[in-house]
């Protein structure tokens, strides 16, 4: 692939198409709805898994569409039962007293990814929200698609058999037993059993999931809503559970392998959510999708497609078609939230200007600060933007001093995204828990205030 059109062009796309945003108008959004339309899958990206605006913007756009369109849910890029206590928290239920003590089971790195200030102040929008709906059916809802949580979701199971199966639960816990030798430690599984020190759990995980499966008729005549998502629930963590076990025995055999049946795994929760609200609503069901611009764009049109690689981004347009509307994030510079290595604590690292000749580069060239740019067939942007150009990502690791081989690839960005909001400097989103590394970290020589 190869960089396609120069500065002058892309400075005449965004002077001609380009919607210039204000920081707290969200009037400025108007085209954007009206560009999704009736559409009911909206993907909202983000260039990093540690940028204040992006989750601002994010949560803003969310809003308007459970405001004026009645969307329905918000899944987002986390561990499934780690969300689920977010979304009995948003639906009155639980123990939790608070936003915060409801985001406090996203307890594995990387915390900041959900445990910052932003997600918090929407959380507490949406309890809010929700508590002027009286009908829980109707009750804005809260999902996780990923599938890390191999041990949460096997204490989630076996809790709910417990309650409603104590047989069930015994089956299920001999089965799982077969993890015990490894503790909670996911990836030493993965390895034993990758490389042969070890049998795998893979005839367990299924029998398991095939249950829970084959005694959904028994299981859905338990009365009442609970019961419903419960069950529910507790179906979706052994398919998860299933899902990670084979996960991480491949992630050490292959890159590839282990990222489709990752994104695989999410665009297969995100189908399951839609029949689950579509059913319980009587209508199709309206999800905004909250992940990284890398699973969400999709990978048809990137570098990434052609290692074989695809997401959720390109699973959602084959399975939804026209029902789907995917909205990326650029940034040039800034700071970030981010670690300089799996595991390690949060740093408020700078991010350097974006390379020369990158989408992010040519964007900040034009020079606009923040600018929604839509992808419209037959639209110059669509054209311009359609050969292939550098563009960065920056996930939970940012290493500036490696950052052409570690957070830049190639893509065509107007069949990536159906439009991108490009916001030129931007700074790292607060956690709820800062480090001192993060305290100490350095900011920009122009620090933006984010107000």
């Amino acid at each position: 692939m190869h960089a396609g059109p120069q500065t002058s062009l892309i400075d005449e796309v965004v002077a001609g198409e380009a919607i210039p945003l204000r920081p707290d108008e969200i009037s400025d959004y108007d085209p954007l709805f009206e560009a999704i339309g009736s559409r009911r899958i909206v993907l909202i990206g983000e260039a990093s898994h540690g940028t204040h605006e992006f989750y601002r913007e994010r949560a803003r756009i969310t809003k308007g569409l459970i405001l004026e369109k009645g969307f329905d849910a918000v899944a987002v890029e986390a561990d499934f039962p780690d969300a689920n206590r977010v979304d009995r928290y948003l639906r009155g239920e639980g123990s939790d007293r608070d936003a915060e003590e409801a985001l406090r089971g996203f307890k594995r790195f990387p915390q900041w990814m959900w445990r910052n200030a932003e997600v918090l102040d929407f959380v507490g929008w949406l309890r809010a929200h929700n508590d002027r709906i009286d009908d829980p059916d109707s009750k804005t809802g809260f999902y996780g698609l990923d599938l890390y949580s191999l041990h949460t979701s096997i204490n989630s199971i076996l809790e709910y058999l417990s309650k409603i199966d104590p047989q069930g639960a015994a089956r299920a816990r001999a089965r799982y037993s077969c993890f015990d030798h490894f503790g909670e430690d996911t990836q030493m599984y993965g390895y034993s059993t990758a490389y042969g020190l070890a049998e795998s759990c893979e005839r367990e995980v299924v029998e398991q999931l095939v249950e829970l499966y084959e005694r959904s008729s028994e299981l859905a005549r338990l009365d009442g809503r609970v019961a419903r998502d419960d069950y529910f629930f507790a179906r979706q963590n052994a398919r998860l559970v299933k899902n990670a076990e084979e996960y991480y025995r491949k992630m050490y055999r292959s890159d590839v392998s282990s990222w489709n049946l990752r994104d695989s795994h999410m665009a297969e929760t995100l189908e399951e959510l839609d029949s689950f609200i579509s059913a319980k609503n009587g209508r199709p069901a309206k999800i905004a999708v909250w992940e990284h611009n890398s699973h969400l764009g999709d990978a048809r049109y990137t570098e990434m497609g052609r290692r074989g690689e695809w997401n959720v981004g390109q699973l959602a347009k084959q399975k939804y078609g026209g029902n789907v509307f995917s909205i990326g994030f650029t940034t040039d510079r800034g700071t970030v939230t981010a670690a300089s290595n799996w595991g390690e604590p949060a740093e408020r690292k700078r991010v350097r200007p974006a390379l020369e000749g990158s989408v992010e580069n040519l964007f900040s060239a034009a020079g606009l600060d923040r600018f929604l740019l839509l992808m419209k067939e037959g639209s110059h942007a669509a054209e311009a933007l359609k050969e292939p150009l550098l563009e960065r990502a920056i996930g939970v690791i940012y290493r500036p001093e490696t950052e052409r081989q570690s957070h830049y690839f190639y893509a065509s960005v107007s069949r990536q995204f159906d439009s991108v909001i490009h916001i030129d400097e931007t700074r790292a989103v607060e956690p709820l828990e800062r480090t001192v590394e993060w305290d100490e970290g350095e900011a920009p020589e122009t620090f933006p205030s984010g107000m």
